[in-house]
């Protein structure tokens, strides 16, 4: 690829090698200047711009308020070449106490709302810096950190903030760079406060001992947190992690047995328009059964109201519901990359970031204690001098009245500085009173007190720590303790135990009667009492099976294969159409047929038997598959296949018939219950094999269908009764010729 160089050299260049050397500039870039904050400050440039030129226009906690026009005007006018949109969006984002644990900026006007809600124009609002800026930026004026050339060369701004707040884990940050991501949620300032402290006095402590006193994040929207102690340990111990944040709920009592929950506190980053719109569409599918209604009665608190079905659902239950369903539960990830001193992105843990805070304040408070010892000096120097004009007073007038040169005269008279030679000269005639001479005296004491102190500071490193030991207690008092600003918003409660939600609690129960043709077509049709042959089918289809069942009941489904299918009923077609092949549902083989489709029902025992007269009792749980391939209950031989699904629970008795037409009835109990396999000899066959069997109470008799609406009972069974493996008796006169039951 040919490349123009500035002095209009044209270059063969690799593509590849130049789409490299562009990308990695512009992946570092982002890196350093957009996406991941400093971990001295918790800052990134646009922030710490920000801030710059607010105190530059002297927005301080104390002073009025100003346009952010304005502040965006001179940031992007001075320090940051990019859209004023940009910018604002960032100001006004540290200016939301629903965003910011610690807002640093102090908003007037409309800076957005919880519910998702966009700020006014930058026209029409106004703001200053707030109590925890100025704590950011106290000592800047003071050499305590370095300065830059802006983007023009016009300005300096500076490359980070002495940050006396530990503002990288007490607000937190969140930035998406080229090939890296950070996501550092907030926490509370006082617990950040004694894990520094502790860092001070045991340096070498294990992460466990720092995590005694950060328990987790605090959030400025609060909520629950329930991520256990464990894995929050192990999160700060890497740096990498997340953390399970709950809506904060209650219950209130309406009377009459009635009540409503009501929910106070959403989690972090969660708009709670956005989620009352989930809710709704929840309630609209019919998937929140359990939930009547949600009204949002907020004001400048969060009230949301859900209203239960029934005075008899469990509260828990429904939130259970809702929280794995909504935003009523989020998971809030950790992920501790930040720029380190030398600007090199990298993961730390959380020991690593509290000590490259508290390393960056030692290096502030060296340079605070340089700058002031400077300027002790040299006003002691100035002191001296003025100290020298009340010893000789009339000399000194002399020779500023009558000298050529009365500045240096003076130096070489009494060995003057060029510094106390010119104070001498700017001094005002007032100034030369006796009392002016004794308080210059007094500030002279007492500045070589300072340097002596500022000299010791300087020399000793543990009066170091103590000093900033101080400062962290004090930003502790300031900022922490249970005032309304400091005291934990979110609140630490045990990992919920896992809850099985019941299969009805997760659908709207609903009457339905499920159709399943000749063909293997199924629908579930709303309502019981349908009659499956006035139903539509396709053509060359009909009717076979119609079951009344509800949208909460598992559907069973026994195969000629042996094996036995679940299917969720709410899951099935509706009914306005002809439905839809149930093999599409379930795993069964083209060779082989539907024996029985029934509702699965707690306790039930089923009766199976294959064409070879061979079965068992299984119960039904048993009979339940988790996966659409279903579940082996029944294994026929190699030539049989299942030809009997029968509910045996409410019989005694069981009448077993063969294609010969004999018919053999066996008390249930000579049945074993088994879980799997061929089973047992029910009847033997010297030809054909079974063709149907019933489950029966031997007291009532035995009853079979005569035709369309006819019936028979049998009563007197003798006959027919016989040990279990017997080839039983010619069937009854009547019985039909399909030897079926019906």
């Amino acid at each position: 690829m040919p490349v123009t160089a500035l002095s209009g050299e044209i270059r063969n260049v690799d593509f590849a090698d130049a789409l490299g050397e562009r990308y990695l500039s512009y992946a570092l870039s982002t890196i350093m200047s957009r996406s991941l904050p400093d971990v001295r400050d918790g800052l990134k440039p646009v922030h710490r711009r920000i801030l710059h030129a607010m105190q530059q226009l002297r927005l301080d906690p104390a002073s009025g308020y100003k346009k952010c026009a304005r502040v965006v005007g001179d940031v992007i006018g001075k320090f940051h070449p990019h859209g004023e949109l940009a910018v604002y969006d960032a100001l006004v984002r540290l200016a939301q106490d629903f965003s910011q644990r610690y807002p640093l900026v102090d908003g007037q006007g409309n800076f957005g709302n919880i519910d998702g809600d966009n700020a006014a124009a930058m026209r029409y609002t106004e703001s200053r810096l707030s109590a925890v800026a100025q704590a950011m930026l106290d000592g800047i004026d003071e050499d305590a950190v370095d300065f830059r050339q802006t983007y023009d060369g016009e300005d300096s701004e500076p490359v980070v903030l002495p940050g006396r707040f530990p503002n990288l884990l007490a607000n937190g940050s969140s930035g998406i760079a080229v090939g890296m991501a950070t996501s550092i949620p907030p926490h509370n300032v006082g617990e950040l406060c004694v894990a520094l402290l502790q860092l001070i006095d045991h340096p070498a402590c294990p992460v466990d001992e720092i995590t005694a006193h950060i328990r987790g994040p605090d959030f400025p929207t609060g909520g629950i947190l329930v991520e256990p102690a464990e894995s929050v340990r192990q999160a700060y111990e890497t740096g990498r992690g997340s953390f399970r944040l709950r809506a904060r709920w209650t219950t209130e009592t309406l009377g009459h047995g009635l009540y409503q929950i009501v929910v106070t506190e959403v989690p972090f980053q969660v708009q709670k328009g956005r989620l009352i719109e989930k809710i709704a569409a929840l309630l609209e599918e019919k998937k929140l059964p359990l939930l009547a209604d949600v009204r949002d009665e907020s004001t400048e608190d969060v009230r949301l109201v859900l209203e239960p079905k029934t005075r008899n659902v469990d509260a828990e239950m429904l939130m259970e519901q809702l929280f794995r369903l909504t935003e009523l539960e989020t998971r809030v990830s950790l992920n501790l990359n930040v720029l380190d001193p030398l600007g090199v992105p990298r993961v730390m843990n959380l020991k690593e970031a509290l000590q490259a805070f508290l390393d960056h304040r030692q290096v502030v408070l060296q340079r605070r204690t340089r700058h002031r010892l400077t300027a002790v000096v040299r006003r002691m120097e100035i002191l001296r001098g003025q100290i020298v004009v009340y010893v000789n007073l009339d000399e000194v007038i002399r020779i500023i009245r009558e000298g050529d040169d009365p500045k240096a005269e003076m130096i070489a008279r009494w060995e003057l500085t060029e510094v106390q030679a010119e104070a001498i000269l700017n001094m005002r005639l007032r100034a030369l009173r006796r009392l002016e001479e004794i308080e210059i005296r007094k500030e002279l004491d007492g500045l070589s007190a300072e340097e002596a102190q500022l000299t010791q500071l300087l020399a000793s490193e543990k009066r170091q720590w103590r000093a900033i030991a101080k400062e962290i207690g004090e930003t502790a008092a300031e900022f922490g303790g249970e005032t309304l600003l400091g005291r934990r918003r979110t609140s630490l409660a045990a990992a919920p135990e896992p809850v099985e939600i019941p299969a009805e609690a997760l659908v709207e129960r609903e009457a339905v009667t499920v159709l399943c043709s000749e063909k293997g077509w199924i629908r579930a049709v709303k309502g019981h009492n349908v009659s499956a042959a006035e139903q539509k089918y396709k053509e060359g289809d009909g009717a076979r099976f119609a079951i009344a069942a509800e949208t909460t009941d598992r559907l069973t489904v026994f195969g000629t294969n042996g094996r036995f299918y679940t299917i969720g009923v709410d899951r099935l077609p509706g009914g306005r159409g002809q439905g839809e092949p149930l093999r599409l549902m379930i795993d069964l083989p083209n060779e082989h047929d539907i024996v029985a489709m029934f509702p699965h029902r707690p306790g039930m025992e089923l009766l199976v038997a294959a064409s070879d007269g061979r079965g068992f009792v299984v119960d039904g749980e048993e009979a339940v598959a988790q996966t659409r391939s279903g579940k082996q209950v029944l294994t026929p031989a190699e030539e049989a296949t299942a030809r009997v699904c029968a509910q045996a629970e409410n019989g005694d008795a069981v009448a077993f018939v063969g294609d010969n037409r004999r018919m053999l009835i066996v008390k249930l109990d000579e049945i074993p219950l088994m879980t799997r396999g061929r089973g047992v000899i029910l009847q033997r066959y010297k030809a054909g094999g079974l063709a149907d069997a019933k489950v029966f109470r031997l007291a009532d008799g035995l009853t079979w269908r005569q035709g369309e609406n006819r019936t028979r009972t049998e009563i007197n069974l003798d006959p027919w009764l016989g040990a279990r493996g017997a080839a039983g008796r010619v069937v009854p006169t009547g019985f039909p010729r399909s030897n079926r039951f019906g």
